[in-house]
């Protein structure tokens, strides 16, 4: 079944009025003193009409007692009478409504769950570890009681779904400028996996406010691996780097010579410079000058 047909029969939130729990809970207990004082009365006339009123309001007001309910601050009371929804209230405080009604306590606090380590394949097949932290409300209560079986299991199941859908959609380090990885690229990945979340759990009445990761490793048998591949990797950046700022060095200095008039090189002593000069800009050790005391040629 799609998600959209689930979402056309499944349950709305509807909100009912309810009464005051305290005001009828004193009236409940007038009448039912009234109606003790009555028996006694009746019984002591010998009244015997007087003696089943006074039975039957005692047995209206006990009755009556399932009726109350406490509702707190951001909790909704689902209320079904006979297994079909009735609506939902939202009033705070002792509420009272029809005894025979079912009140479902449902907290619409803003609530938090944390994933465990997931492991599964990147984009380019290799092996990690990944987990989340996904914040989230109950914004619909009738989706939630009666949509799903438990709203909160489901987001559970739901989130560690989406995990690994969104992981295996990205690699886990970045290829090109524009590719959007698991490690470089925090908040597209954040705003994604968010965003697959609310597909998943709109239809249980669920609202996510942010899901981030909050656990993202290569897994333990590959790790020493990838992370020479990365060491590698910065090598070969710092190095493409430390190669283009000695060219524009050795650009620099043949062109103030040139500028100048210090001095006058032809190609091969030109070329013999530039040479020098690449292996002292771009060498990872000290460098040992010979120094020529004879002619330059």
């Amino acid at each position: 079944m799609a998600t959209n047909d689930i979402k056309d029969n499944g349950m709305k939130e509807k909100v009912v009025g309810s009464f005051p729990g305290i005001p009828t809970l004193i009236v409940l207990l007038l009448l039912l003193l009234g109606s003790i004082w009555l028996f006694a009365v009746s019984a002591m006339a010998f009244d015997g009409s007087g003696v089943v009123i006074a039975i039957l309001t005692a047995l209206t007001c006990l009755a009556c007692l399932p009726g109350f309910y406490m509702v707190e601050p951001n909790q909704a009371a689902v209320l079904s009478l006979f297994g079909k929804y009735v609506g939902t209230v939202k009033e705070q405080g002792l509420r009272f409504n029809n005894p025979f009604f079912r009140a479902r306590k449902v907290s619409q606090r803003v609530r938090n769950f944390e994933s465990g380590k997931l492991k599964v394949n990147e984009l380019e097949g290799s092996p990690i570890e990944i987990a989340s932290v996904v914040v989230w409300k109950v914004v619909d209560s009738a989706e939630a009681v009666y949509n799903v079986d438990d709203y909160e299991s489901f987001v559970h199941i739901q989130a560690e779904a989406a995990l690994r859908a969104m992981a295996t959609s990205y690699p886990y380090d970045q290829g090109d400028d524009e590719q959007v990885a698991l490690r470089s690229h925090a908040n597209e990945i954040s705003h994604d996996l968010a965003r697959q979340l609310s597909e998943r759990l709109n239809q249980a009445g669920i609202h996510v406010l942010e899901a981030r990761i909050s656990h993202l490793a290569y897994a333990p048998e590959i790790a020493g691996a990838m992370l020479q591949r990365q060491q590698a990797g910065a090598i070969i950046a710092a190095r493409e780097r430390l190669v283009e700022g000695a060219v524009g060095m050795v650009e620099m200095a043949l062109d103030q010579l040139k500028k100048k008039g210090v001095v006058e090189l032809d190609n091969e002593r030109r070329a013999q410079m530039v040479s020098n000069l690449l292996v002292v800009l771009c060498s990872d050790r000290a460098t040992q000058p010979v120094v020529n005391t004879g002619s330059l040629y």
